[in-house]
């Protein structure tokens, strides 16, 4: 699988009017936690997507925009510092100037800007894409099996693609990944977490954003009900007045 993932990425997520073929998208809508104005991040859920990321996606697909160290976020998949620090070292290298060779990464750097056969960056992926999350997730599920070949490349048949055929081989299938805690890993539960997990790269601070709507909006309304109070108080003299 991770061969096929190397060589089907190159145009992975990316619509290619070569491949036009007057398919209409197919995007399912999900049940994300984070919907709403008052949704917010599943954190387990981002910690699943993690691991989806690490195991199969990284492969060919970097991160580059995202600090290793926001993995111990609030608002993230909130793993302990010692764990990020394992993951960091464990995972990823970074070229050390001064010693020439490549070291253990840190949390202070960033995951690596991998992008094997042109496959595009992730990091912002679920906002560049209409329908972002939904988007990636339909697109995980979308694979119909049919395969066709075209100017020495394989590409698959893909019911959200734009087009409707795509040269990323399926990445995921039923029971790819393995979870400790025994949570359902079916392929429409995994893409779920992969495209959750992509959303909060995406948008790290939409937890911070929504409660700040939500506070903003609280106070207008505050000021509002004391300005309409006030008016009356002020012009309660005047009207009540007669006028000859």
């Amino acid at each position: 699988m991770l061969k096929k993932l190397v060589i089907g990425a190159a145009l992975a997520l990316t619509p290619v009017a070569a491949l036009a073929s007057g398919a209409e998208q197919h995007i399912e809508s999900f049940d994300f936690s984070f919907k709403g104005a008052f949704g917010t991040y599943d954190q387990n859920q981002l910690q699943r997507g993690l691991q989806i990321y690490t195991e199969v996606c990284s492969a060919c697909h970097g991160l580059k925009f995202v600090p290793l160290r926001t993995l111990g976020d609030a608002g993230g998949p909130g793993l302990p510092a010692d764990q990020v620090r394992a993951y960091a070292a464990e995972n990823f290298t970074v070229y050390d100037a001064d010693l020439d060779e490549d070291v253990p990464a840190k949390p202070v750097d960033h995951f690596p800007a991998n992008t094997a056969a042109g496959a595009p960056d992730l990091s912002l992926m679920a906002k560049a894409r209409k329908g972002g999350p939904d988007y990636i997730a339909s697109l995980l599920n979308g694979y119909t099996g049919e395969e066709k070949e075209e100017a020495g490349n394989t590409f698959y048949e893909n019911t959200a693609f734009p087009g409707g055929w795509i040269s990323m081989a399926p990445p995921l299938e039923d029971e790819y990944v393995e979870f400790i805690d025994g949570h359902d890993n079916d392929l429409h539960h995994l893409s779920q977490d992969i495209a959750a997990y992509l959303m909060w790269t995406a948008e790290p601070k939409m937890m911070a954003r929504k409660q700040a709507g939500f506070i903003g909006v609280l106070m207008l309304t505050i000021l509002s009900v004391l300005l309409y109070l006030t008016n009356k108080r002020i012009w309660a003299p005047i009207k009540g007045k007669k006028t000859s």
